[in-house]
């Protein structure tokens, strides 16, 4: 799942505006990837600063059904309070193919923890289709739509009118997200009508340039990490890190909060 996670994170932090603002009723101005304090789960998805009102803004991603979920959200919520003296405002978007089943909040005697939980087919898809964001229209293969083999081909049709990066990009996104709902296979019968789309599916370079691309967007991610707790990233360190896969430098981004050292880091 954590191709769809890596996609997922890309399209909102982009061209998703819309779906952003359906989720979270504003728009994020500035993403912030920031070291969180010491708690069990210690990375949150995305972490946002809306221009309007510098008011934060806490989007997590999660594609199956956690019990935990309520406990996290409020160790999140606290972390946050602790780093920037201000409560974000949560919203939990569920992508799972099962029933969204999680609370959405914490109950005690004399304390009450709430946030907002949203099943993505929630969302109107045909009003995600209309957007001018490539990004809102990749997204609404997850939403609820009305006809999704015709949505399919509209975003299909989309995609194919995007300049050739933008395109190999857009369409790798659209297939890791279909896989969710099990579209895949429409999703390359859509895409062989049209030569220049086709060609992509049969190019190798598509897989390689796609991962690249997650890649890059982990990465950046992770030097924000390592030069906030140790300073200038050493060049022996750089070479070791070009080489690892967009889960690798996830997996390294996690552990960067509790290393010591870079060299304990990357031992």
């Amino acid at each position: 799942m954590q191709e769809y996670d890596v996609a997922l994170k890309l399209l909102l932090r982009g061209s998703a505006k819309l779906t952003m603002r359906e989720l979270t009723g504003t728009a994020v101005d500035t993403w912030l990837d920031v070291e969180m304090p010491k708690v069990q789960n210690t990375r949150v998805d995305l972490l946002g600063e809306t221009a309007a009102d510098k008011g934060l803004v806490h989007l997590e991603l999660q594609s199956g059904n956690d019990a935990t979920m309520p406990l996290r959200m409020a160790e999140y919520c606290l972390g946050v309070f602790r780093l920037f003296g201000r409560f974000p405002r949560q919203v939990l978007l569920y992508v799972g193919e099962a029933p969204l089943r999680m609370a959405s909040e914490l109950r005690g005697r004399d304390v009450r923890f709430r946030y907002l939980a949203i099943d993505i087919r929630d969302l109107d898809g045909d009003r995600l289709l209309e957007s001018e964001q490539v990004g809102d229209n990749v997204i609404a293969i997850l939403a609820r739509l009305q006809d999704h083999k015709d949505a399919v081909r509209r975003i299909v049709e989309r995609i194919a009118g995007l300049a050739a990066v933008e395109r190999e990009t857009a369409l790798g996104q659209l297939l890791i997200l279909a896989g969710l709902r099990h579209f895949e296979e429409t999703v390359e019968r859509e895409a062989r009508k049209m030569p220049i789309l086709g060609d992509i599916l049969d190019n190798k370079v598509l897989g390689r340039e796609y991962k690249r691309g997650l890649q890059e967007g982990e990465l950046t991610i992770l030097r924000r990490l390592i030069e906030k707790r140790f300073g200038v990233i050493p060049s022996w360190a750089e070479e070791r890190l070009t080489d690892r896969s967009a889960a690798d430098l996830e997996d390294l981004s996690v552990r960067a909060l509790d290393a010591k050292s870079i060299e304990d880091l990357l031992k």
